[in-house]
């Protein structure tokens, strides 16, 4: 079996087979900003700001391991469907509100 055709989108997308560093990083950031986005809109609540900084910080390093599992498994993907399903819900609810009060 071909490697390649096991990649997923992004990893086939940044070309990690091709150059393995930059591609690596490139799914890295890409799955950092997705975790954090879905962080944000689905679980976020206000804290201080030391806390926020340990909880990304956390978030940081547990996105290193799921860089890893992304290059054959489509945690970016996953993660930008379910950040495509909170914003659509976020956009929903501010709806709901506004049409609330009218």
């Amino acid at each position: 079996m071909n490697v390649l055709e096991r990649l997923t989108f992004f990893t086939s997308l940044y070309k990690v087979h091709d150059n393995p560093e930059r591609g690596m990083w490139l799914l890295y950031v890409t799955v950092l900003l997705l975790a954090a986005l879905v962080y944000r809109l689905g679980f976020a609540r206000r804290l201080p700001l030391l806390k926020n900084v340990i909880i990304y910080v956390l978030l940081a390093l547990g996105c290193t391991v799921l860089t890893f599992f992304a290059v054959f498994l489509p945690v970016a993907e996953g993660l930008a469907v379910a950040a495509l399903v909170l914003i659509i819900y976020k956009v929903r609810l501010k709806q709901a509100k506004e049409g609330e009060k009218s």
